[in-house]
């Protein structure tokens, strides 16, 4: 996950409650189809996130998904984690891989609701595409799910950057968004901009704005 710039106010969740809940049992589910489809050689597998293979991204995975269904659960995690020392977002990403279990990082505050309605959505849906790039296995994509998934993604880098743009995603989770007057158009594939985003490989200019995975 990414790290962000601190804000006043504690970040909430945009989405209703409906669609988020929505997004999150569809992604959990075609989270699971993906791992279902891993061939035994796959598991040991490099990502692209340095130091994980993908039984390390399965076990991150799997942590956030307990943090979420169990408030005992949560407070335990946060708590050992803490225990831990340094950065926190490390030692709890730690935590969850070595346990195995994992959830996001933060460097602002963040309300309940944003995690579990955002994040923990966000999260699998990038180790998806990630576990998909790892092994060659398929990347489900569409536009009922992954589109309106990513439209909040955009919607949040917009109100993040607050600059003039013209955004066109290509793919099947696409669609095109513009602000003001003036500003750059960016034109790239829809998980290719969720990619850059979450930090991974290097961006320029408002795609250097990073919004949380």
């Amino acid at each position: 996950m990414t790290m962000t710039m601190q804000t006043s106010e504690p970040r909430a969740p945009v989405l209703p409650r409906d669609v988020a809940m929505r997004l999150a049992a569809a992604e959990y589910e075609r989270f699971a189809d993906t791992l279902r489809a891993l061939r035994p050689g796959d598991w040991t597998r490099p990502t692209e996130c340095p130091g994980w293979d993908v039984r390390a991204m399965a076990a991150h995975a799997l942590g956030m998904v307990e943090m979420a269904a169990s408030v005992r659960e949560n407070y335990r995690q946060l708590r050992l984690a803490r225990r831990r020392g340094g950065v926190f977002i490390d030692a709890l990403t730690g935590l969850q891989v070595d346990e195995p279990q994992q959830v996001g990082g933060r460097d602002e505050a963040w309300t309940i609701g944003y995690l579990v309605d955002v994040i923990l959505t966000r999260d699998p849906w990038m180790h998806r595409a990630d576990i998909a790039r790892a092994t060659g296995t398929a990347h489900v994509l569409t536009a009922e799910h992954d589109g309106v998934l990513v439209a909040d993604v955009a919607a949040e880098w917009a109100a993040r950057h607050g600059q003039p743009y013209t955004l066109r995603l290509t793919g099947p989770a696409g669609g095109t968004w513009a602000s003001g007057e003036g500003g750059p158009v960016i034109e790239t594939d829809a998980v290719e901009f969720c990619r850059a985003l979450s930090g991974r490989g290097h961006a320029d200019g408002l795609l250097a704005i990073q919004v949380p995975f």
